[in-house]
């Protein structure tokens, strides 16, 4: 029976201590922290860990802060980070910099780390951008890579770009000095025009950063990148060249054939025409109008011319073989 009695009044306790945080009341009033047993209660009615409150108010108590519970509620319901604001809040505070809580809210809850942001007002970080090439007016590629430092501008934390912004922006400017430079030569012997041309565009405008210095932390000499261009232009031309000769090479070929097909066309009629001619002297014959002695005399002619142009190629082939 006592056994039993006593696991419900451990029971009991448990709970009380649990739905009532007692020692964590007992912590703020020892801390300074007026806060009622009943705040703490209706916390836990509207499912806010009463821990997560009254222990940043406790650091901000002791820092000075002159903040209240229901700044420190509201923000948590918005689901902010009440720890990393008031610890945020302390830092500026060290450093003398003038930040209010509803400012460091709003930068919590618009996603920025407020804590880093004013470690960094503090302590200004160095920002390393990759190898940038670009190519001079002579055609020679340099390459570049620089380091920016950058510090955090509290002011302009909600709405400003961020670190990738200050990248693009710093290459562009390289890509630009080193465009406009006649020589690659005048980037190599004097690194901070670089600097110069991009300080002087005022890249950090728009940003949540103030650019402090840009260095040159390394420049390299790359490709000729112009005499690779006028290589491949003129293998280009190269190759469109034999393409326009091939195509006349192959209009020729087909003239030719076509003159060869003409010829045999030609040497056709001249067969056609020929056989035309026994007809023409038969029908002569028939009619009278070609005697018999014509005939004759006629064929003696043609085989008169024939001897001598076999004699002739006779004459030809002995005199070839006497030169041989």
């Amino acid at each position: 029976m006592y056994l039993v009695v006593g696991v419900v009044i451990l029971v009991a306790v448990v709970i009380f201590l649990n739905f009532f945080p007692l020692m964590l009341w007992i912590s703020a009033l020892a801390s300074g922290v007026r806060i009622g047993i009943i705040t703490l209660v209706a916390m836990r009615l509207r499912r806010v860990a009463p821990a997560r409150i009254v222990n940043p108010l406790i650091k901000a108590t002791k820092a000075g802060l002159g903040l209240n519970i229901n700044q420190l509620e509201s923000h948590y319901l918005a689901g902010g980070n009440v720890d990393r604001v008031v610890n945020a809040l302390i830092a500026a505070q060290r450093a003398n910099i003038q930040l209010e809580f509803t400012r460091a809210a709003a930068i919590d809850l618009a996603g920025r780390d407020v804590l880093q942001a004013v470690q960094m007002s503090v302590n200004p970080k160095v920002i390393e951008t990759p190898v940038v090439s670009a190519v001079a007016k002579d055609g020679i590629e340099v390459k570049v890579r620089a380091r920016v430092t950058v510090r955090a501008n509290i002011d302009r934390l909600v709405g400003g770009a961020g670190e990738e912004t200050i990248i693009a922006r710093v290459g562009e400017g390289i890509v630009s000095t080193n465009g406009s430079s006649k020589s690659h030569k005048e980037v190599l012997e004097n690194p901070d025009l670089i600097s110069r041309t991009v300080l002087d565009k005022g890249l950090d405008a728009g940003t949540a950063f103030e650019i402090l210095s840009i260095d040159i932390a390394d420049v390299d000499v790359g490709k000729n990148i112009g005499a690779n261009l006028q290589t491949e232009q003129a293998e280009a031309d190269k190759i469109i060249a034999q393409a326009k000769a091939e195509e006349r090479r192959a209009m020729a070929v087909a003239q030719e054939q076509e003159m060869k097909a003409r010829v045999v066309e030609m040497r056709a009629r001249v067969v056609e025409s020929e056989s035309q001619v026994p007809l023409a002297m038969a029908e002569a014959l028939r009619s009278g109008k070609l005697g018999v002695m014509d005939y004759l005399n006629m064929k003696n002619i043609e085989a008169d011319t024939q001897m001598r142009g076999t004699i002739g190629k006779t004459g030809d082939s002995s005199d070839d073989d006497k030169i041989r």
